[in-house]
């Protein structure tokens, strides 16, 4: 029997200990992908700490990773037999990123990322476009593109970038806007008048609101689409990046004028937030923000949050907002297609065209499996605007 080492986790609140588990074979729409790099994400420290989501020990999680096919089951796209223009995948041959589902699998073992072989359905990954694109690039990619496009979706947003050229193309890294001040630098995308709205991006250096960043560039960009501008939050230091990413104006969360800040840039602007993206800290911000606005809008439509972390039971209820939690259909189809969509359709192209870039920037925290726990503990004491990633083999 083929075996391979994995990070298992034995017990709630334990480290994961390296240990050797036997390599499954693929079922119906599964691939078998030997594991490359992975990224480490805050719900994984949760999960190793807190025992979130894992009903049996013991067990393999992670979510994001990078790897090869290595084997494919029954019903897989392989590209061999038809003239589908979407995602295949040839054993020994296709690059992948690809996004665990141990989660919607009762944490079975053999879908959890942080081990040499993983099981992940076909519908979870994406075809790499080609070899330039680094394996630690690729694992920074899945999460962080499943959240905001998530968002979109429970907002009622239509997505932008997809079957499609994009209207323009990244803001070159490096590049700061037409100025530096806090409140970000207008870009000639603010004055199309048929546009008025703004997109705000809360928590925008954080992974998801990176790329949340570059998905709202892709909607704001769209001539179908409401949004003329991208307005992000974000500490200080990483303002410049932000804008990198194409955010229009990008203000400085710790500012304790932070919202009146932001109304008044808008009403500058000549738009309206009704849509905010709240990738990672409070919500009671995004909510004060928002409801600046319900006397802004003639069209009196109700204002939306997605929030990518759980929305806490006490959260203050204001009228005209919904704040929605953001996570796929726990509906076996109805997930897989809309992975089909996120990863296989709008990544996959994007990522051909150009159109986006793996965001943040991994560092690279160490290799093997054994470097995970430090990982994880190193991510607990709290990093931003960087994707810490744990390599497991060249």
């Amino acid at each position: 029997m083929a075996t391979h080492l994995a990070a298992v986790s034995p017990a709630k609140g334990q480290p994961f200990e390296v240990q050797t588990r036997p390599t499954p074979k693929p079922g119906p729409d599964e691939l078998l992908i030997a594991v490359k790099s992975v990224a480490l994400n805050p719900a994984d420290a949760y999960m190793r700490d807190q025992g979130l989501f894992i009903p049996a020990y013991p067990t393999v999680i992670g979510f994001d990773m990078s790897g090869l096919v290595l084997e494919v089951g029954d019903n897989v796209p392989t590209g061999a037999t038809d003239n589908d223009q979407g995602p295949s995948f040839r054993p020994g041959i296709t690059r992948v990123a690809a996004y665990a589902a141990s989660y919607w699998k009762s944490c079975d073992p053999d879908y959890g990322a942080f081990q040499e072989r993983c099981l992940v359905p076909w519908q979870h990954a994406v075809p790499l476009p080609d070899e330039g694109l680094a394996w630690n690039d690729a694992a920074t990619l899945p999460v962080a593109v499943e959240v905001p496009l998530n968002a979109w979706d429970a907002m009622g947003i239509p997505p932008a970038g997809a079957g499609e050229a994009t209207a323009s193309a990244p803001v070159p890294a490096g590049s700061t806007g037409t100025d530096t001040d806090t409140n970000g630098g207008k870009q000639k995308h603010i004055n199309n008048k048929e546009k008025r709205e703004a997109l705000l991006i809360w928590g925008a250096s954080s992974s998801v609101g990176t790329m949340g960043v570059q998905t709202a560039r892709l909607l704001r960009d769209d001539p179908n689409s409401s949004f003329a501008a991208v307005y992000a939050t974000a500490g200080s230091a990483n303002m410049r990046y932000v804008r990198s990413l194409g955010a229009d104006r990008v203000f400085d969360y710790k500012d304790s004028q932070v919202v009146d800040t932001i109304f008044s840039a808008a009403k500058e602007d000549g738009l309206v937030i009704r849509h905010c993206f709240l990738a990672t800290g409070q919500l009671a911000p995004c909510q004060a923000v928002l409801k600046a606005f319900l006397g802004e809008d003639p069209e009196g439509k109700t204002a939306r949050i997605g929030s990518a972390p759980v929305v806490p039971p006490d959260a203050e209820v204001v009228n005209g907002i919904e704040t929605i939690f953001v996570v796929p259909s726990t509906v076996e189809g109805e997930r897989l297609e809309q992975f089909r969509y996120w990863i296989g359709t709008w990544l996959r192209e994007n990522l051909a065209k150009g159109s986006i870039r793996p965001s943040p920037e991994p560092s690279v925290v160490g290799k093997g499996l054994g470097a995970i726990n430090a990982g994880l503990d190193k991510l607990l004491r709290g990093v931003s605007c960087t994707k810490l990633i744990v390599e497991l083999a060249e």
